[in-house]
């Protein structure tokens, strides 16, 4: 069965830059890379095809593919992270880091993510382009299956954009998620929270109610030493 435009289905993918993997959801590829990071799940995401939950040169491939078999498409920069922009690159004093600055080093500027390419003097030339920008890419990608039940559905969608797994169940048009604590301070989430719940509207349509639960335990409270008695 091929797959049409608005399927949500599974996806395994490994991509490459110049022959070396950048980003993979394949646990060995990642491992022989020397990439793996073990703090990630290694294992096929859920997207929406033609919703661009992925780079849009393999968004467009996954249209017209089977289930099962591995393809392989070239990406062109335009349709990956796009051309590099020489707007982006800027100027910076030195005596605005809290490190001296050096050539590779990564920072951060309000929102912006950058990286140092050169010092002169009292000057850092930062380049705030994706990594990957003006790169051209390759991608093999798998379609594992279709994805059908709202559970996976929007757990997928949960998992793609925040970056983690929820508890989670769907009863009578009620998708109910148990956040775990203390997940108003990661960030990720915060950020992540609306786009979810209008990904889950828009894409889901038995969801007629979002509820979130928060479950807070009282903590136990240290059990009491007997007192000693002194003897006389």
């Amino acid at each position: 069965m091929a797959i049409n435009e608005g399927d949500i289905i599974r996806l395994n993918y490994t991509g490459r830059v110049e022959g070396e993997i950048f980003d993979t959801t394949i646990g060995a590829d990642a491992e022989e890379a020397g990439i793996k990071n073990p703090q990630k799940d290694y294992e096929a995401i859920v997207v929406r095809v033609g919703s661009n939950h992925v780079i849009p040169g393999l968004d467009d491939a996954l249209v017209g593919k089977e289930i099962g078999q591995q393809y392989e498409v070239e990406v062109p920069e335009e349709k990956g992270f796009g051309p590099h922009d020489m707007k982006l690159v800027e100027s910076v004093n030195t005596n605005q880091f809290r490190e001296k600055p050096k050539f590779g080093m990564r920072i951060q500027s309000g929102d912006r993510e950058g990286v140092v390419v050169n010092v002169l003097g009292k000057k850092a030339v930062v380049d705030f382009n994706h990594p990957l920008a003006g790169k051209t890419l390759t991608y093999t990608f798998t379609i594992e299956g279709m994805v059908e039940a709202v559970e996976e559905k929007a757990q997928g969608f949960v998992k793609l954009f925040s970056g983690r797994k929820m508890d989670l169940s769907f009863a009578e048009g009620t998708l109910t998620l148990n956040l775990p604590a203390g997940i108003n301070y990661d960030k990720r989430w915060v950020m992540a929270r609306g786009i979810v719940v209008h990904q889950i509207f828009e894409y889901i349509p038995e969801v007629k109610d979002i509820v979130f639960v928060e479950t807070f335990k009282r903590p136990e409270m240290p059990a009491e030493e007997p007192a000693e008695v002194k003897e006389e």
